[in-house]
């Protein structure tokens, strides 16, 4: 990392030019009042509540209200923001047209990245960007992303969609959708698991939304953006990655070979480590408990087994604990999501975190408009081309 010094900038005045942080490695890029991510004592908050608390006692829809609105519901708020959810959830029917012409081997991920897109073909709002108009559309960006994911699934596996319930809460009907149970503890499972990945602070996808949304782009655009983000592994997509790692090793027993053989083949283990939390993310004992018990209830705790094993494993060569991509995994197995939507899943939840975001910088904005360091050569001068 170089030193600040007094060069040259990019409009040709000279300036103090801050040094070069690679990756942007705990560079303060906004201020936010939405989550507070504390690494070093493994802490997730939320408006000022601990994740724990909302966790073991709130619903996904107390917790998105918490986020767009900066407090918790009464009673009355609570039911008009489950009915304006509840009103949201359907889609306009050129949608699933959509769906249905894009080819069959198309990732779960560039889908609803598409579909997010369409949607703003039919948003009343799409152009109106008041903070006003930008609440109502999250709210029915909230509630159409479950529809959106399990259209398209219902679709690619030659199945009619399901229609939402009206009668189900924002869990309990996204598994509906899905043609899953709708037991209560797979409810309760799935509603945890939406609460604890609503939002993260200036993750990759929350960053990208917030630098397309300090354009003045409308809502569409920065949730697309997000969209895009999520989709690499080193986000979003280490929980199908997890996944499918638990299967490749199949057996408890296998574990320890199968970690010892990674680390000498200097290969990364999906679900451990993470940018911020050193000692463990918090949002893994929650995901971890539900592991345990959907395993046990479906009669099939081999995987969750499995887990326990290679975290152990994966201690004994280096200080690396599971993310929150790491029990998560095997707990949305077994409530029954196909692997390739666990990444959607995270969408769905993390949804209203990125819109409260949106919001955010809406009310206090600035174009996101960093600097670069040229580090390339100097002097060089045009040749003609019979002379190259």
């Amino acid at each position: 990392m170089s030193n600040s010094t007094h060069t040259p900038l990019a409009n040709g005045t000279t300036g103090v030019r801050q040094p070069f942080v690679k990756g942007l490695d705990g560079v303060v890029a906004v201020q936010t009042e939405i989550s507070l991510v504390d690494g070093p004592n493994s802490t997730l908050v939320y408006r000022g509540i601990n994740i724990h608390e909302l966790a073991e006692r709130a619903t996904y829809e107390e917790t998105a209200y918490l986020l767009l609105f900066g407090k918790l519901p009464n009673r009355n708020e609570l039911a008009d923001f489950n009915a304006r959810l509840v009103a949201n959830r359907w889609l306009p029917a050129p949608m699933y047209d959509l769906l249905r012409a894009l080819p069959q081997d198309t990732v779960p991920m560039e889908a609803l990245r598409t579909a997010v897109s369409a949607l703003s073909f039919y948003d009343p709002e799409i152009e109106d960007i008041s903070i006003e108009a930008t609440l109502r559309k999250s709210v029915r960006l909230i509630a159409q992303l479950p529809t959106l994911c399990a259209a398209y699934h219902r679709i690619r596996c030659h199945n009619d969609p399901i229609p939402p319930n009206p009668r189900l809460s924002h869990a309990a009907n996204t598994l509906h959708m899905l043609g899953l149970s709708t037991d209560p503890e797979f409810v309760r499972a799935m509603d945890v698991y939406l609460i604890l990945l609503a939002d993260h602070g200036m993750n990759a996808s929350t960053f990208t939304a917030r630098v397309v949304a300090s354009t003045q782009a409308d809502l569409h655009s920065a949730i697309s953006s997000a969209f895009a983000s999520l989709k690499g592994p080193l986000h979003g997509g280490a929980n199908e990655a997890t996944m499918r790692t638990l299967l490749e090793i199949g057996e408890v027993d296998k574990v320890d070979e199968y970690v010892d053989r990674a680390f000498a083949q200097k290969r990364k283990i999906m679900g451990f480590g993470h940018r911020i939390y050193k000692h463990g993310d918090p949002r893994s004992l929650h995901l971890n408990r539900w592991a345990e018990k959907l395993g046990n209830k479906v009669n099939q705790p081999k995987y969750y087994q499995i887990s326990l094993r290679l975290a152990e494993s994966v201690l004994r060569h280096r200080e690396l604990y599971p993310n929150v991509d790491f029990y998560s995994a095997s707990m949305l197995y077994y409530l029954g999501i196909p692997i390739d939507l666990f990444t959607p899943m995270f969408a769905c939840s993390r949804i209203v975190g990125w819109c409260a975001h949106v919001i955010e910088q809406y009310n206090d904005n600035v174009l996101i408009r960093p600097q670069s360091e040229y580090i390339g050569p100097l002097g060089l001068h045009y040749v003609p081309i019979e002379e190259r």
